[in-house]
């Protein structure tokens, strides 16, 4: 089964699709967290989702829209934004669904923001999986502007329209706010049992060499894959889903 639903707290409302057997009988869940541009009704999630719920009947897998994505109704992206949806997912799935065992599976600007949150609330989930985490988000959306045109707009302080599925708007304060939290410039050593990361050799986005050396620095589980950012390739993709379900050890 899956349904969309809405998370209306603290004057947010967080568009959210859970993929679960019966909403009654939950006793963990996945939270899904998705890249920059990209919004909750991927492929990457459907697929996960659907291969989750047809073994585990009582494990639930939760994507929702962050700030400015997918159906969100916000109009100015903030990283301390997305981290309080995050944290407002968490609760409803503990006070509404009854488990406080909750699982990560981050893509991309999913995992930059996961390290996040790590760094300033320490790790609650019980296991964190990061496929192809952006740890040069400032670098890559830089260059993304630069591609697009829009550098020079940038500099001059305007905002300005980056994304894949739908365009998000950004500014230089939020550019400042992705140089201060710098993931290779923090130590994750106490968290690394709970972590692992997915990364494919072939990445156009996120350089391989920097992410494995991320993980070795950090004694993190490191688990490479051919293929680029995006993931197109449906074996591929399978492959990545069953090495995080076993990773995640639900039982």
């Amino acid at each position: 089964m899956e349904k969309l639903f809405d998370i209306n707290e603290g004057g947010y409302s967080i568009r959210c699709k859970i993929y679960c057997q019966d909403m009654k009988k939950i006793d963990k869940a996945i939270l899904f967290l998705h890249g920059f541009g990209s919004y909750k009704d991927t492929a990457a999630l459907t697929r996960f989702g659907e291969k989750v719920i047809s073994k585990y009947k009582t494990t639930a897998v939760i994507g929702f829209d962050f700030p400015c994505h997918g159906a969100d109704a916000r109009k100015k992206l903030m990283l301390s934004e997305c981290i309080s949806y995050l944290e407002l997912v968490k609760k409803y799935v503990e006070e509404q669904l009854g488990t406080s065992q909750i699982y990560i599976y981050a893509t991309s600007f999913g995992g930059f923001l996961m390290l996040k949150y790590i760094q300033e609330k320490g790790n609650p989930f019980v296991k964190i999986a990061l496929r192809s985490p952006a740890l040069n988000m400032h670098d890559s959306l830089l260059e993304h502007a630069q591609k697009s045109g829009q550098y020079d707009k940038l500099m001059k302080g305007k905002e300005v329209l980056l994304g894949h599925e739908r365009k998000v708007k950004v500014s230089l304060s939020f550019f400042e706010e992705i140089r201060e939290t710098d993931p290779k410039e923090m130590e994750y050593l106490d968290f690394a049992d709970d972590l692992m990361i997915l990364h494919g050799t072939e990445d156009e986005t996120v350089p391989f060499d920097v992410v494995e050396k991320f993980a070795e620095d950090n004694v993190i589980e490191f688990v490479s894959f051919e293929g680029d950012h995006r993931v197109r390739n449906p074996k591929t993709m399978d492959f990545i889903i069953h090495t995080i379900i076993t990773f995640f050890e639900l039982g």
